[in-house]
């Protein structure tokens, strides 16, 4: 799948300075390397953990030069603390891998009950919660529905929102019997084994007289077939479809279901931006499955060279906690109040990894996009995982106007990347946009920090956003009299170009990389380091 090769620009560093220094780092643009090899030889376990980090030239792998930084620039300088607010899903603060870059609100007394610091919010200590005792939420589609056909999106709303239900039921009455014949053979070649995770090779080595032990053993083999993945383990297979079955199950319970309201633990009315009086200060997940915050935040800030998990794509930041997404669609009066939250609360950069395609009040994000703006803060945004032209349809939260002007030059929207450089490193989900999507950061199969001391590897634009946001904290720390506006263009101006075509579209055929975003490269963390030197000391003006 690894078919084209590409050009792009990189510099390579010949000498560095801290960031109070005034040696200049030296650099010698390499402006067309077409000769660099594809990557022949599968990743290896290091590799597909850390591949986000590599870089192209060495390693052949579509990173964003993160080691490289690291060893020829940045070279043990801190550089200045960065505030980066992550709103997202609860955050397991007291992760092995994250209990150090934690911010801490030190105005505010710890669990007193009053607001020590008068910002509006009681024992906020490490941010706040927008979601109160909520968790399970409808999706947009399904509050509009239930407005009723006044709304002025009631018919599309309905539209899809029957569309999926009838699908979601399908997939119920498809997958719910399958998996319980996979728990049962589970359970049976488990005992017959006298052992849990035996082997795919263990399984079609098996050699029974038994009726029942061959069909489990049927079983077990159709259902790697089914996943079509390379698995080692039924207990992998088990748990893949065991999770496939609950997303399933809630988007029947609660994200397409009318009847449902989970706003109700919280008290507010979430249609009332001045109804203010809500959420509470525990940012934690509520339970070991929301882990969505946890893996964003590991991706910025993970803890480096601790020994443990993961490292940060930033070495000197403090993850500010913001509650703000559920299991189901963000309200936006959640999101407007959050991101003026961060920003009022010290966050330089914010994190949103997450989207949906109908918003009844976009105004009030769109509102406090531009207070972010105003107030020098940059957002760094996910584009979205429905291989979607953001150009023709537009994803909740954006920056743009109905002409398609933005309404602030500090919101950065990130692409996906896959780790098969060539023609199929655009991620097949990916949404995409020569207007809308600003850049294309790794994205799928990224591994990172899960709540209660775990980690995995997870995929989506949900990853890249908080890539690129690292990166933008990196980039702050080391020079931080930029401003969010320099900042973003020294991320788009400083990638790789990718001058030949790849799979964009993954229903029709390939086209050049540039069509896919408005810089038309992915982010790359030692240019940038290496422009932004430049720009810090006027050498260049964005």
């Amino acid at each position: 799948m690894k078919l084209l090769k590409s050009s792009f620009i990189i510099a390579s560093a010949l000498a560095i300075a801290s960031c109070g220094s005034t040696a200049p780092i030296l650099s010698t643009p390499i402006d067309n390397i077409d000769t660099t090899p594809l990557k022949e030889t599968p990743l290896t376990e290091i590799e597909l953990r850390t591949w986000g980090h590599k870089d192209l030239i060495t390693d052949t792998i579509p990173g964003m030069s993160v080691d490289k930084a690291y060893a020829e620039i940045i070279k043990g300088k801190k550089g200045k603390k960065v505030i980066v607010a992550v709103l997202d899903s609860g955050i397991d603060i007291d992760h092995e891998d994250l209990d150090d870059v934690i911010w801490t609100n030190s105005k505010e007394i710890p669990n007193n009950g009053k607001d020590d610091d008068k910002n509006g919010y009681v024992d906020d200590i490490h941010g706040w919660n927008f979601l109160g005792d909520s968790y399970d939420e409808n999706m947009e589609k399904t509050r509009i529905v239930k407005q009723g056909t006044s709304h002025p999106d009631y018919a599309a709303a309905k539209a899809e929102l029957d569309a999926e239900y009838k699908q979601y039921t399908g997939l119920k009455n498809t997958y719910d019997p399958i998996y319980q014949r996979i728990k049962s053979a589970n359970a049976a070649l488990t005992a017959h084994f006298k052992k849990n995770n035996y082997t795919v090779a263990e399984l079609n080595a098996l050699q029974t007289t038994d009726e029942t032990l061959k069909n489990h053993v049927a079983v077990a083999k159709q259902a790697f077939v089914m996943l079509r993945r390379e698995i080692t383990s039924v207990d992998e297979v088990e748990e893949a479809l065991g999770n496939y079955i609950e997303t399933i199950t809630d988007h029947l319970n609660y994200y397409l279901n009318t009847n449902f309201n989970g706003r109700t633990p919280v008290g507010d009315d979430p249609y009332d931006i001045t109804d203010t009086n809500y959420g509470n200060g525990n940012v934690k997940h509520v339970k070991k499955s929301e882990s969505h915050g946890t893996h964003v935040a590991g991706i910025i800030a993970a803890e480096r060279n601790n020994g443990k998990g993961v490292n940060g794509v930033a070495n000197n930041v403090a993850i500010m906690s913001v509650r703000t997404v559920p299991n189901g669609d963000e309200y936006d009066k959640d999101v407007a109040l959050a991101i003026r939250y961060a920003v009022d609360n010290g966050a330089k950069i914010i994190n949103t990894s997450f989207g949906k395609y109908f918003s009844i009040n976009s105004q009030w994000v769109k509102d406090a996009i531009t207070y972010a703006g105003k107030n020098n803060v940059l957002i760094v945004n996910a584009a979205g995982n429905e291989n979607t032209n953001l150009d023709k349809k537009p994803v909740y939260p954006n920056d743009q106007t109905l002409t398609g002007a933005e309404i602030s030059d500090t919101f950065l929207t990130v692409g996906a990347l896959q780790n098969k450089y060539g023609s199929q490193m655009v991620a097949t989900y990916s949404n995409y946009g020569q207007t809308n999507v600003d850049v294309f950061a790794p994205g799928s199969a990224i591994y990172s920090t899960f709540p209660e001391n775990e980690y995995k590897s997870i995929g989506g634009t949900s990853m890249a956003s908080p890539g690129v946001a690292g990166v933008a904290a990196l980039i702050l720390s080391q020079y931080p009299k930029l401003t969010a506006v320099q900042v973003k263009k020294i991320i788009m101006q400083s990638g790789l170009t990718i001058n030949k075509s790849v799979v964009v579209n993954q229903s029709e055929s390939a086209t050049p990389f540039s069509n896919a975003s408005r810089s038309g490269k992915i982010v790359n963390a030692y240019n940038a380091l290496i422009l932004a030197d430049k720009v810090n000391r006027g050498q260049v003006k964005l």
